[in-house]
Parts: structure tokens; sequence; C-alpha cells
């Protein structure tokens, strides 16, 4: 059956905004293969995490059970994104389905996302795309992006992640223990020259936040977990928005709208702002002031390996494709 309008834009749209996330530079971007799917791709930095999805518009709740049973099968699908016409008919038998998997497929059912589309949606009305696009852009960056490709991160994380006391510590932590690992608080204090008090109290903090990992619930062996790369991954950006580098006129309008989401609104604070301890004349209320003073002050001790940019490397296919063009 051949899809319909309102089908084929909202599986576009769904690969468009995950795409146009990537200009971020927080992760890269490959589209998959639409086989056994309605749109997939593939999410990659120092891990590889694919997303794929179906849309339902046409036949009420008749099909959920077998897009369902395809998406929560796929054992190697970090995310699972179904998006649906908000219908009566297909809420009740959405409802039926997920009740089942809870039963059978509790975890596979937690790697679904659905997104549910005004039922009067027209494809031919040009306001009506551009409201479901920028809903589902809100939506699928916030309940999607932010837990596949950043860990799960979310606004009250970097809101305390921010109010550290001390500025530039918490970065340097995290940048340390990803680069060497973390034997005790005495060595580590030694390697980054710190009171070990602090060290110990910045550390627990850390864990305690969830961004460093212990395989003790009293700390000890720190390991970064997915929360902590995606704030040191952001704070290289914000590292490089400070130093007049995020891009053309040192904007990136994609990276704008996920720290927003994050409760960073980093355009707010001039490049040229004091944010280094005895210089600053910041509002300590203003986690995005607070957030900027640690990337500046980590700058300026020098002491942290900041995380480049991530860029898709073309894959091997690519090259030989662009090699027998050129030929």
């Amino acid at each position: 059956m051949a899809q319909s309008a309102e089908h084929h834009f909202l599986s576009n749209t769904a690969l468009e905004i995950i795409e146009s996330a990537s200009r971020s530079q927080l992760f890269g971007y490959t589209e998959g293969q639409r086989k056994r799917f309605d749109f997939s791709c593939d999410l990659k930095k120092d891990w590889s995490k694919v997303v794929a999805g179906q849309t339902l518009w046409k036949h009420g709740g008749d099909g959920i059970d077998k897009d369902l049973r395809t998406l929560l099968h796929e054992e190697d699908i970090a995310a699972a994104v179904y998006i649906a016409r908000h219908e009566s008919r297909s809420r009740a038998r959405f409802a039926e389905v997920t009740q089942d998997y809870l039963k059978t497929m509790r975890a596979s059912l937690s790697r679904l996302r659905v997104f549910w589309v005004p039922a009067d949606f027209d494809a031919d009305d040009e306001q009506a795309r551009k409201a479901v696009y920028n809903s589902l852009r809100e939506e699928i960056t916030k309940d999607l992006l932010l837990q596949v490709a950043l860990g799960g991160l979310t606004q009250s994380d970097v809101t305390r992640f921010a109010s550290s006391r001390r500025p530039g510590l918490p970065l340097r932590i995290l940048s340390h223990v990803r680069e060497h690992g973390y034997r005790s608080h005495r060595n580590t204090a030694k390697e980054l020259a710190v009171d070990p008090n602090a060290l110990r109290l910045e550390t627990e903090r850390l864990f305690v936040i969830g961004f460093l990992a212990s395989d003790s619930l009293q700390g000890g062996l720190y390991s970064v977990t997915d929360c902590g790369n995606a704030m040191l991954d952001i704070s290289s950006r914000l590292r490089a928005y400070l130093n007049g580098s995020l891009g053309k006129d040192n904007k990136n309008a994609d990276l704008e709208h996920i720290c927003r989401l994050l409760g960073i609104d980093y355009p707010s604070m001039p490049i040229t702002t004091s944010l280094l301890i005895g210089e600053a004349e910041i509002d300590i209320q203003d986690p995005t002031a607070l957030l900027l003073q640690h990337v500046a002050q980590a700058e300026a001790d020098g002491s942290v390996t900041w995380p480049d940019p991530y860029f898709r490397l073309p894959a091997s296919a690519d090259v030989a494709t662009s090699n027998a063009s050129a030929r």
C-alpha cells in the first residue's frame, strides 16, 4: 500500500531532526537502511547507538501490534521510536499492546519512545507542517536525543554540576578519570596538584550527581558515566564558544537548542565576560554563568583534555563510491 503524504512527511521529519541535532558536533549521524523500518539511523561517537522507528497514520490501531513487535524484537536498537496519529482507537490499542509487553518484554519496552501527532494533521498545509515539525523537534530532542546520545543528561544535572563552589575542579576530575582512571583520593590529588580534602568532597559530589560511577556504593575506583561524558562534551563546545571558535560567526543553532533544553543559555553571556576566579562578577544564581566559569577556569588551569568536536568519518563504501565517480 502506498504511503500517505502524512506518513512520508513524519518519517522524513524524524530523520531530519536527528541529523540537524548532530550538527551540534556532540555526535555523528548516519542514516540507516529502511528495509525493515520506516526510518533508522546510527548515532556515533566513541559508541554506536542505533535508532529505528515506525510511523502509523492511516490504519487506526490495526498495525500497532505488528509495528511494536518489529521494533521491540530488535536487540541492537538503542531506541525504538513510534510516531502515531493521535486517535482514541490508536491510543486504546497501544495501551493494550504495551500492557502485554510489560509482562513479557519489560526491558525492551523501556527503549520505546512514542510521539503522538494530531489526528487532523494535513501534510499539504504549510502551517500544519511547521507546527508539527517544531513540536516533534522539541519532543525528539528532549525525550530521545538527551536520553540516547547524551546519556540521560537533564537540566537538574547541569544545575547541580554548575553549583560547585570550586570553579574548574569538577571538569578537571572528570577529564582525569576519563583519561587515567581513579586509584585513590591521595594519588589523584597529587596528580592534579589539589587539596586532598577538596578533591574527595568534589569527587563524592560528582558520584552523587551521577557523573561518576563506582562498583561500590561507598565510592572508590571511579569511572565516568554517560552523563559525565556528555557534560565534558558540552563543556568542550562551550570552551569553543568562549574562544570564539564555535562555528561561523561563533554560532551553532543546533547546539544552542540542545543547551537551552538543559538550561544553558550560553549566548546570553558575551565571550568578553570576566569568568576567572578573582576577576569574575557573575550572578551566582545563574547556572549558565557558573558553568561557563567552570569552563573558563579549567581552560586557564590547563589540566583538562578537552574532547574534540565529533565529525563522522565517511564509510569505506562512501569513499569507494566517491572515488569511482571521480574517475
